[in-house]
C-alpha cells in the first residue's frame, strides 16, 4: 500500500457561485459548524478558552454568531466548495 496520501478533490475552480447563493453559504456554514460541534460534544468535549486534548476542552465550541471570523470562514469554505462540487457534477440548485 502506497504510504503517501495523494488527495484528488473535484476541481471546482471554473465554478463561480451566483450571488443568490450566498445566502445558503451561511446557513450550510452554520450547519458544518453545528454537526461539528454536536459530534464534539458527543465524544464528550466541552467548552475550554484554550483546546486542550487531554481534557477534551475547545474554544470553538459555542454558537455560530460567537465564532471568530477565521473560524466562520474555515466553515463557509467547507459550504462554497461543496456548492461547487454540485454545481460541477451537473446539479442545480433551486430555490423553492
Amino acid at each position: 500500500m502506497d504510504s503517501q496520501y495523494h488527495p484528488h478533490p473535484i476541481d471546482t475552480s471554473s465554478v463561480e457561485l451566483p450571488e443568490e447563493l450566498q445566502q445558503l453559504v451561511e446557513h450550510l456554514a452554520r450547519n458544518v459548524h453545528e454537526n461539528w460541534a454536536q459530534g464534539r460534544i458527543d465524544e464528550g468535549w466541552v467548552y475550554g478558552p484554550e483546546r486542550n486534548d487531554a481534557l477534551k476542552h475547545h474554544p470553538c465550541l459555542v454558537e455560530y454568531d460567537d465564532l471568530p471570523e477565521n473560524e466562520k470562514d474555515y466553515d463557509r469554505h467547507t459550504a462554497v466548495e461543496t456548492l461547487k462540487a454540485i454545481l460541477v457534477s451537473g446539479w442545480t440548485i433551486n430555490n423553492k
